[in-house]
């Protein structure tokens, strides 16, 4: 079995603490038509750079049911600014259209599969995986970007088309595991890059 979650595999669970004070999970997306479960981070180049890509897309489709959760897995021993605190200013500062959920443990990371930040999973209204990779070809710089797959996923899925690329390659910075250097990725999770 891969790391990653393969098309078609459920939405693992998970028991997350939010910025706005509360306790996510899984079943409180349950009226979500879709659910859009992606892995960031507040210091990431291309989380930062494409960020308002992110945004708009969540906006596009928040009319046809669905919902966006950000999860922040990374160590904040590697990088201090992904400390919980930080995630909270970050939200208060910019007022994402998410719920912005704090992964510790990194099991819910682990569950999922992330590999980089950021790393989109699009799950159908029964929670099964209909997309997993990259939102855009160049989240650094989005000036340069040519296509928009979460984008194109999303419109294929509140279409009731089925996705035409259901697999890319997330393009980031890796996670920040607990205890390892910055850079380092496990063994295993090499299948999508």
């Amino acid at each position: 079995m891969s790391f990653t979650l393969e098309v078609g595999m459920t939405a693992p669970d998970f028991s997350l603490p939010a910025t706005d004070g509360n306790k996510y999970s899984l079943a409180g997306f349950s009226d979500a038509e879709g659910l859009v479960i992606f892995f960031t981070c507040n210091h990431c180049p291309y989380v930062l750079g494409s960020d308002e890509v992110t945004r708009a897309t969540a906006l596009k489709f928040r009319d046809c049911g669905v919902r966006f959760v950000a999860i922040n897995s990374n160590s904040r021993n590697t990088y201090a600014e992904d400390d919980f605190e930080h995630m909270v200013a970050r939200m208060n500062e910019q007022k994402f259209p998410w719920v912005y959920l704090h992964d510790e443990s990194q099991n819910v990371a682990r569950a999922y599969g992330a590999l980089r930040t950021p790393h989109f999973f699009v799950f159908d209204k029964a929670r099964r995986l209909v997309y997993t990779g990259r939102g855009v070809d160049n989240p650094r710089d989005t000036s340069k970007m040519t296509v928009n797959d979460l984008e194109r996923a999303l419109a294929e899925l509140t279409s009731g088309k089925p996705v035409s690329v259901p697999v890319t390659n997330p393009i980031g910075c890796n996670v920040k595991w607990e205890g390892r250097d910055a850079h380092w990725m496990p063994p295993e999770a090499c299948d999508l890059v």
